[in-house]
């Protein structure tokens, strides 16, 4: 019966370890996460709104000419 209860004992801490690990850490995540600005005050505090717009060209229906022979 000790020889079962001992690698499961270590097992078990084990167990709880990295628990405790990926608990710490997604908390950490959570909270540096959670002070970030806005996408919007982020383009407001750059001047985005301020830029030119520009014209682009739509390429997307190019197409290679016929070839002839």
């Amino acid at each position: 019966m000790k020889r079962l209860m001992i690698p499961a004992f270590a097992a078990v801490t084990l167990f709880a370890a990295a628990t405790a690990m990926l608990w710490s850490h997604s908390t950490k995540l959570s909270a540096g996460t959670a002070a970030m600005p806005s996408t919007q005050e982020l383009h407001t505090l750059a001047g985005v709104n301020q830029l030119q717009n520009q014209e682009i060209e739509d390429q997307s229906l190019v197409f290679p000419s016929i070839a002839k022979r």
